[in-house]
């Protein structure tokens, strides 16, 4: 079996094509349903987040497989083929796994070393595992990942003086307002980049939130938690006038917000309004920039200003590589151990199975040896056994995880008829 990440993210895509292709939220689910009906998919994990959509599966035959994802990608999105394959990165086996810990350690990320990621790649493991779209062969290579993850940037720098996203986003919009105590925050969509936005700001300043959010209950569970009140989703655009911030990160497909009902609230009005589309695909129709009064932020601003002083950060790389490397080893003693082992251990008792049923048909033949002799033919054909198997047990624990490593245990399957 093979192991792919297909996936396209802010370097390889423009950003329509990136926003259109997301597969966050309530799409998610539906789409590892989608993703395992392929004939050669076993596992699939998804990480769609507003940088990247990678797809990190478990398939029978690299090409087949290959397929398989790029169609069910189509059809989950509704994008077709020829539209996102020429943005497409895939990477297999040793490749695909040395990806996925970059990933977790924060070294392909916009933000060099940002911290997000982890708690995205751990939302995407286990909604995989709800789903039972992640087990035995995809479990314990992403448990290794969001572990090797936590130790670069707990042993490395390369975290330090990272500017979150919620933190710049404070930043640029004291920047951009001035004095924050007193003003009012609509918030539309509780998810985790705009409540982290949200709460940030509260921190800063007395301010005044109001959250908007799609499913009802959970906007209430967040405003109880930033003391706000709410407004129904299908309202939010009456709150506008009294808004002097708007953060809209919601996980819909199509525009939320459009010109007409901000130029409304902005009739008449002399107090600037601030609009932070941090939502991929994006939330705010462009046009609402021109809007007189009206300041917009999108989500690359933040991540500009998350980037300064990487200087630092990239001296780390280096260090942050290393750990990698030792995760990635630690990774292969995993799997030798879970599932090369069991393996081993059939084909040492099935030698040793037919050592013993040898030694019982010539049993006659020692029949006059004394206890010390017979201890002695007993380890000798213990030790040639042991001989014997060593090289092909030290050739498949070498292997495990890889194509040739599989090869070899299906091998060693067939040739002795193991289980």
């Amino acid at each position: 079996m093979t192991l792919i990440a297909f996936g396209i993210n802010h370097r390889s895509a423009p950003l329509d094509v990136l926003e259109r292709v997301s597969l966050a939220g309530d799409r998610l689910p539906k789409a590892l349903t989608g993703f395992l009906q392929g004939d050669h998919v076993n596992e699939v994990v998804v990480l769609s987040t507003c940088n990247r959509v990678e797809v990190f599966a478990h398939v029978e035959r690299f090409h087949d497989g290959y397929a398989n994802l790029r169609d069910a990608m189509s059809t989950a999105t509704g994008v077709d083929i020829d539209e996102f394959v020429p943005y497409v990165y895939v990477h297999d086996n040793e490749s695909a796994t040395r990806h996925l810990f970059k990933v977790a350690a924060g070294l392909d990320s916009a933000v060099l070393g940002e911290h997000e990621i982890l708690g995205q790649l751990k939302v995407a493991w286990e909604t995989a595992r709800i789903e039972g779209a992640c087990q035995r062969l995809l479990d314990p290579l992403f448990e290794q990942a969001i572990r090797t993850g936590k130790r670069v940037r707990t042993e490395t720098v390369i975290g330090r003086r990272t500017a979150s996203l919620s933190h710049s986003a404070v930043s640029l919009v004291q920047e951009s307002l001035g004095e924050l105590a007193g003003k009012r925050v609509l918030l539309v969509g509780a998810g985790e980049v705009g409540a982290g936005v949200a709460q940030a700001l509260d921190r800063t300043a007395d301010i005044d939130i109001v959250v908007s959010n799609r499913t009802a209950s959970r906007g209430a569970e967040l405003a109880e938690t930033l003391g706000a009140s709410t407004v129904a989703f299908e309202n939010f655009t009456d709150d506008l006038a009294d808004a002097d911030i708007v953060i809209s990160a919601t996980g819909a497909t199509s525009r939320v917000l459009s010109y007409e009902p901000v130029a409304q609230a902005m009739a008449g009005r002399t107090d600037p309004l601030l609009v932070l589309d941090l939502a991929v695909p994006r939330d705010v129709e462009p046009s609402v920039a021109d809007i007189d009064g009206v300041s917009m932020l999108v989500l690359s601003d933040l991540q500009a200003l998350a980037n300064r002083g990487i200087e630092e950060r990239q001296k780390a790389v280096a260090d942050a590589e290393s750990v990698v490397d030792e995760g990635l080893a630690g990774l292969g003693q995993q799997l030798s151990a879970q599932e090369v082992s069991p393996l081993l251990g059939s084909m040492y008792r099935w030698a040793d199975a037919v050592r013993i049923d040898e030694l019982d048909k010539q049993a006659h033949r020692f029949a006059d040896l004394d206890p010390e002799s017979r201890a002695a033919v007993e380890a000798l054909t213990k030790a040639v056994v042991a001989k014997i198997l060593h090289e092909p047990a030290a050739q498949l624990r070498d292997a495990a995880g890889t194509t040739r490593g599989d090869r070899l245990a299906e091998s060693l399957r067939d040739l002795f008829d193991l289980q």
